[in-house]
């Protein structure tokens, strides 16, 4: 089940480091014999396949690398090196609770503001922990209400009016963020079939969900089957969210489930001003407080003094979650991030609390960044098209060209080992953990994965037999890439460049003339 997954030549567009002539680049040997028996086997044609491998100054392989393709999930690797040289290694995000009010007698007489900052590590937790600071400071009863300050993006609320992207809205991997996002909006579900305390078998889906909110309930009509524990989410159907007469909500799970299994899960299917709101409001009450006003969302008053904060862990720790288990969410935010911190174009400052978010969309801002930073770089970008840096995506497009002058661009950068250390290892860990563990690629090539669909594909580096790293950019754009067939192509070519010495003729890894 897909629920998981979301699924002229420009060579003087390559930085000055590497930097081929047209005609090297035109002259560099097609795709090697391993690689082309994988298509084969496929039954998948070569016009479907772009890649590009660089070695130092020297093109070492170049197919159809001028053509713009879907990079699926290997996008992130553009959004992550450019918030790296962009923000610093240094850079944490802020949530903080601010107020205009006076405090007399334990009651916050004003408002409680939640202003966001695009905090990836807000949590309950931390959340609580900001809430208990006010109990210390004297606060008993905020006789005011809680604002929910989302502003540092325009638009506030992105998911608002956005068609699903597939049939699974409520996965992880489809959220949409915003500035305050608190458990990245999610409920995690306990579900059991199992046995009850007296031994007798169950009759029913047993759940529980964290984090608790205010007024919210879960229950389940999901039917009881005998089925492959391994395979409960075969069964899985989209949640309803019920209204309850006296304010609450009921969440409802439909669908199927084995018996006799346990499984866990984290959906998103309660509006976010909901979720903090109601949040908020049950942490605020195992504290002793009370809350007399309602949530609502708004701006934080340029007066509002500083009550509590949280602050994220820094940025190289967050790069490293977007690019191991390659998080479509995180790297949306970093996407917004980056045109958020930036200084308003029609403004020429940046953002203000009474100006929050400026006056031209996020996500316009954020694409100006990435461009101009490329440019700055000697990357030409005709032909790249960003939609929200993540790579789930139906319209983003890269040439392998593009790609590889970036990832010169990160062997060049301050920052390139917290670059590197962010990638999947092959054979070790992230989404390449699983791969490539007969090769000599194993635990030393460092690769983004990216699949979707009809796509598959690989970027970054590649130590070839002489210990050179290798840039290496893959790209299969096919509907016949599912069961693994597009990532054996790709897999080949890692291993022929990891092969690689400086004896071998390129073409000949394999011991064989190409044809």
């Amino acid at each position: 089940m897909l629920r998981r997954h979301a699924l002229s030549l420009l060579a003087a567009a390559l930085l000055g480091v590497c930097n081929p002539a047209a005609a090297q680049l035109q002259a560099a040997p097609a795709l090697p014999l391993p690689v082309l028996d994988a298509l084969r086997a496929a039954a998948i044609p070569e016009d479907a396949v772009s890649a590009l491998v660089l070695r130092g100054d020297k093109t070492v392989l170049s197919h159809l690398a001028d053509r713009p393709m879907h990079p699926a999930s290997t996008m992130k690797l553009i959004t992550t090196l450019i918030a790296l040289e962009r923000l610093g290694p240094v850079f944490r995000s802020r949530t903080e609770l601010r107020t205009t009010g006076e405090l007399k007698n334990g009651v916050l007489h004003g408002d409680l503001v939640l202003r966001g900052g695009a905090d990836v590590d807000l949590s309950t937790e931390t959340l609580t922990t900001m809430l208990r600071s006010l109990r210390y400071q004297g606060i008993r009863t905020i006789a005011g209400n809680l604002v929910v300050d989302r502003r540092l993006f325009n638009p506030a609320r992105a998911d608002i009016g956005v068609p699903p992207f597939d049939e699974w809205p409520d996965a992880y991997y489809n959220v949409i963020p915003d500035a305050v996002f608190v458990n990245r909006n999610m409920l995690q579900l306990d579900l059991r079939s199992t046995p009850g305390p007296d031994g007798k078998p169950a009759t029913r889906v047993r759940v529980a969900m964290q984090p608790e909110l205010d007024g919210v309930t879960v229950e389940s009509d999901m039917k009881l089957i005998e089925a492959d524990c391994g395979k409960w989410e075969d069964g899985w159907q989209r949640p309803d969210v019920v209204p309850r007469p006296n304010g609450g909500l009921k969440v409802v799970l439909h669908g199927t489930f084995p018996k006799n299994c346990v499984a866990s899960d984290s959906i998103n299917v309660i509006d976010r001003q909901e979720y903090v709101s109601r949040l908020v409001r049950r942490v605020w009450k195992s504290l002793g407080g009370t809350l007399a006003g309602t949530a609502v969302e708004g701006p934080t008053p340029p007066d509002a003094r500083l009550l509590a904060e949280h602050v994220s862990r820094p940025l190289p720790e967050i790069v490293r979650d977007v690019n191991k288990p390659s998080d479509n969410t995180l790297a949306r935010m970093l996407f917004l991030s980056l045109g958020a911190l930036e200084p308003d174009p029609v403004l020429g400052t940046h953002p203000q609390p009474d100006t929050a978010g400026g006056t031209v969309a996020t996500l316009a801002r954020s694409e100006a960044v990435v461009r101009a930073w490329l440019r700055a770089h000697g990357v030409d970008d005709t032909g790249l098209v960003l939609e929200n840096g993540s790579g789930l995506s139906r319209i983003e497009r890269v040439t392998p060209i593009q790609m590889g002058g970036l990832l010169q661009a990160g062997l060049r950068s301050n920052w390139a080992p917290e670059f590197q250390a962010s990638m999947p290892i092959a054979a070790v860990d992230g989404t390449m953990r699983r791969r490539l563990a007969d090769s000599p690629a194993a635990g030393r090539a460092r690769l983004k994965t990216g699949t979707m669909s009809d796509v598959v594909a690989l970027a970054g580096y590649v130590p070839d037999a002489d210990g050179r790293l290798c840039v290496l950019v893959a790209m299969v754009n096919s509907d016949r890439v599912g069961n693994g067939r597009g990532r054996a192509i790709l897999d080949a070519l890692v291993d022929w460049v990891a092969r690689l010495d400086g004896t071998t003729p390129t073409g000949r890894v394999d011991g064989s003339a190409r044809p």
